[in-house]
């Protein structure tokens, strides 16, 4: 009877199960990604727009989707080396303000659809383990191709025609946690993605000189953020 009140008053402490002891023991494994996109342009302008007391183009933000693989190759217990090639879809429209040549709001909206084929870099900074639980910061360089961004084309505003370069380079910045499930390990995150390069082509010489659209723009650079969820 004594001893069954004790065992009463303290009951047995289970254990934590640690999922997947030797995962991060591997010098190269694989896994995937899914997730959402948000992305932004900032521009600086010509000195003379601001001469003229106009407004900012607005840039009005769409949700898009990534998709994507991931290869992970390790360093040491902290640190990995990784590359995730991914399809990145998104979507940004702007709006230009009141201008004399724009005769309707059709001319004021541009939409800019965005398909990049997107190849990052990144080294991940990795925690201590603390049983299934593990968070990381990741850093790095990526490549765009936008197979949407019209470069060829010979149309440009005049012809509703908003053309952007095909090949871009950014740095990313991000953090993130791995979960350690029984089957894999699962790890969501969230990186900035910031372009260094001017992505705007100009659009072809005109009567009207400069362009409503893309005078008064010195550099165009995008600007945005993505969430993953990475099965590995």
């Amino acid at each position: 009877m004594g001893g069954a009140s004790i065992n009463a008053q303290y009951p047995t402490i289970r254990e934590t199960v640690i999922n997947l002891p030797n995962f991060d023991d591997r010098f190269i494994h694989y896994g995937y990604f899914v997730g959402i996109n948000s992305y932004d342009f900032k521009f600086s302008y010509d000195s003379e727009y601001y001469k003229s007391e106009r407004n900012d183009i607005e840039v009005i933000t769409k949700a898009g989707f990534n998709v994507g693989l991931v290869g992970d190759l390790r360093i040491n217990k902290y640190i990995n080396i990784r590359i995730e090639p991914g399809l990145y879809y998104s979507k940004r429209d702007l709006m230009y303000p009141e201008n004399p040549f724009f005769t309707d709001d059709s001319d004021r909206l541009r939409e800019i659809k965005s398909t990049y084929i997107h190849l990052p870099l990144m080294v991940k900074f990795s925690a201590a383990r603390i049983n299934n639980f593990r968070p990381f910061l990741l850093a790095g360089v990526s490549t765009d191709f936008n197979l949407s961004s019209n470069s060829k084309n010979i149309d440009d505003n005049f012809s509703n025609v908003f053309r952007t370069n095909n090949q871009n380079l950014n740095y990313e910045i991000g953090l993130g946690f791995d979960f350690y499930l029984y089957y894999f390990k699962f790890s969501p995150s969230i990186r900035g993605i910031f372009s260094m390069q001017n992505e705007l082509i100009p659009d072809n010489p005109n009567t009207i000189d400069p362009s409503p659209w893309t005078g008064p723009i010195t550099k165009m650079v995008s600007r945005g953020f993505a969430i993953n969820l990475t099965f590995e």
